[in-house]
């Protein structure tokens, strides 16, 4: 009997130490993943910070060339014959500032490695919808979340746009740059994360008011139709937007909104 008894100790130590060097193993493999993502993301910055410098090189370049052929030939002057209005406009054109959105807030977070890494956002092809997963947190709260992470590293996270629940617009990340939302399609999607209330995370009514015309908006200006718009369920299965993964009918009704508000006012 005291013979079993050792056996079944001996058995049960061999097999605490395989699950100790198990997950010893897991711990190495996930740290060497980490790793890689970090080196992967530094070679991204230095390519593009590279191709900046050969951009900004080149501009010089042509900048200079160009003032010499200015001076060696100069062009005749023409300007008294030109109405000094023309040249109002061309100024009123050079000095046009890009189109804002519905009543956005641009508080664009510091480049950082986990939410603001800098890249650039070469083409939009979707819209993609989020929720925040952190009931009663506000627009404001989230957007200094993202912040934070340039600080803890904890994880690689942001949007372009986060949406309160008094349906109030902060822009986090600018228009021609990646944000970290979706995960395979950081690099042709722009992302909107909204804050909710409810536990079954239902937006209200003022975030969706805002959803709906910063949505219709972001379509307009990249050319875009509302079979366009993603749940961030769409791409990967995670459950987000909660509330319109779990009700596909809600969902549908959010993109017919979507079409009837462009339709309304591409008729103003």
């Amino acid at each position: 009997m005291e013979l079993e008894i050792i056996d079944i100790s001996d058995n049960e130590t061999r097999l605490n130490r395989e699950r100790e060097r198990r997950r010893q193993q897991l711990r190495q493999k996930q740290a060497r993943a980490r790793q890689r993502q970090k080196q992967i993301r530094k070679r991204r910055r230095q390519i593009f910070m590279m191709k900046t410098a050969v951009l900004c090189c080149l501009l010089l370049l042509v900048v200079l060339i160009a003032l010499v052929l200015h001076q060696m030939f100069p062009a005749p002057r023409q300007k008294d014959s030109i109405p000094d209005r023309v040249y109002m406009e061309e100024r009123e054109v050079i000095n046009a500032k890009p189109l804002q959105g519905p009543g956005i807030t641009e508080d664009f977070l510091t480049v950082n490695e986990y939410s603001r890494p800098g890249e650039a956002l070469e083409t939009v092809n979707n819209i993609f919808v989020h929720y925040t997963a952190n009931p009663g947190t506000s627009a404001a709260q989230n957007r200094s979340y993202f912040e934070n992470l340039g600080l803890t590293g904890e994880t690689s996270a942001s949007a372009h746009f986060v949406i309160g629940y008094e349906g109030e617009i902060i822009q986090c990340i600018p228009l021609d740059e990646i944000a970290y939302a979706v995960q395979k399609r950081n690099y042709d999607s722009i992302s909107i994360e909204c804050c909710y209330l409810d536990g079954n995370g239902k937006f209200t009514q003022a975030t969706y008011n805002s959803l709906v015309e910063l949505s219709s908006w972001l379509l307009g200006r990249y050319h875009l139709s509302p079979t366009d718009l993603r749940r961030h369920y769409d791409e990967g299965g995670k459950m987000c937007p909660l509330y319109y993964v779990e009700h596909e009918e809600a969902w549908n009704q959010f993109i017919r909104d979507v079409e009837d508000y462009m339709r309304n006012k591409s008729e103003v």
